[in-house]
């Protein structure tokens, strides 16, 4: 069972179609208690950061979504889902991120006349060869991108798929049972529903609720 954040935050139904569509069962989760009986946890985001971070708060699932990222169980982070695992964003000063790892979200620069936000396809380059939750992904690989900011982890090492657009930037972090991507994997079609399909091979392999620390 997939558990998919609902705090009142953009289109999660094209989230849950595409986990559903790979032969996952996607519930919306919007209680603690109903992330308890789950088996992996998808927090999507859309639109601003600050906008984002303040309704998980005021939906009382913030702390919840943070244990359960901080454990072995598979957790997925999509666009701003992703954005706000990090410690701040120069699109909301002085709000807080999530502070899960050390980084900040930055704005595109515009460098070489490119539109911002960055919208439509562009190619992902591996770093991280061995994700398990990346596994099927190759250099080359187009995926859908709707975005202005970008994440700038401190830590490199996390950096599983990166992508230019002016910048070179983090499009994908992966730790352990956890992926966090900048793209859209449900607009993504053969990369996307891949990940997707690794995620869920994952949650059904994951261990007991009852034995999991949340």
């Amino acid at each position: 069972m997939i558990g998919i954040v609902d705090y009142d935050i953009g289109n999660l139904r094209s989230v849950q179609k595409a986990f559903q569509h790979e032969g996952g069962e996607a519930v919306f989760v919007r209680t603690p208690e109903e992330i308890a009986r789950i088996d992996g946890l998808v927090l999507p985001g859309v639109g601003a950061f600050g906008d984002c971070v303040r309704s998980l708060a005021a939906s009382g699932m913030r702390d919840a979504v943070v244990a359960w990222a901080k454990s072995p169980r598979p957790f997925f982070g999509i666009c701003v889902g992703y954005q706000m695992l990090f410690e701040s964003s120069e699109e909301a000063p002085g709000e807080p991120g999530l502070g899960l790892f050390a980084g900040e979200v930055r704005r595109f620069s515009g460098q070489a006349g490119l539109k911002v936000p960055q919208i439509g396809w562009n190619t992902v380059e591996v770093r991280q060869p061995g994700a398990p939750l990346l596994q099927g992904i190759a250099t080359g690989d187009f995926v859908y991108f709707v975005h202005s900011y970008y994440v700038a982890p401190r830590d490199a090492s996390l950096i599983a798929l990166a992508t230019t657009y002016g910048e070179t930037f983090a499009s994908a972090i992966a730790r352990n049972n956890l992926v966090a991507t900048q793209f859209h994997p449900e607009k993504s079609q053969r990369a996307g529903l891949q990940i997707i399909r690794n995620f869920i091979a994952l949650c059904a392999r994951a261990i007991p609720a009852e034995a999991a620390t949340i």
